[in-house]
């Protein structure tokens, strides 16, 4: 690991911290590990989906919610949501804590693994904006209908982690 990569928060699937490890490393193994995944809309009702930039370690290149990351040692799930959110897409607002999910899922491009413990947060946005281009191909406002047609008709250019996150959202009547 080099001095400089930044460190994942371990945990139990109850979400009891267990400590820390490289990314790279919980990636290569699969290890549980907290994540923040944030979804933003504009008063329209259209969620702000992201293109992952194409030099992303894994997943690269995919369309996936607003932005997401991973909480740091000693940093709150909402904090993390926060910083990501403005350090991503220069985006300042408040957000909504709703619900976590853990999944687990390989990248068959990269060979990393991600498993997550991953708590979503939604907020909105009506401002412009300019989105961080080493971490972000392209955006887009999408509606509703359009992206539950694009999830059915082409899943494979959306990350894993995304339709389970709209799945949760529907049921619980946030979307």
């Amino acid at each position: 690991m080099s001095q400089t990569e930044e460190q994942v928060v371990l945990v139990n699937e109850e979400g009891n911290d267990l400590g820390l490890m490289g990314k790279t490393e919980a990636h290569e193994k699969g290890v549980l590990h907290k994540a923040i995944s944030v979804i933003i809309f504009n008063s329209k009702g259209e969620m702000l989906i992201q293109q992952r930039a194409f030099t992303k370690y894994h997943w690269a290149g995919i369309w996936s919610n607003t932005c997401c990351s991973h909480p740091r040692a000693g940093e709150t799930f909402s904090d993390a949501a926060q910083r990501r959110l403005k350090e991503e897409l220069g985006i300042v607002t408040a957000l909504n804590k709703e619900f976590y999910f853990i999944y687990k899922a390989k990248d068959e491009k990269s060979g990393l693994t991600e498993h997550e413990y991953d708590w979503v947060f939604t907020g909105t946005f009506d401002e412009p904006f300019e989105y961080n281009t080493h971490e972000i191909n392209g955006i887009k406002w999408i509606s509703k209908d359009d992206l539950l047609n694009d999830l059915k008709t082409c899943p494979e250019e959306y990350s894993f982690w995304f339709p389970i996150i709209i799945e949760n959202m529907i049921s619980k009547g946030i979307y």
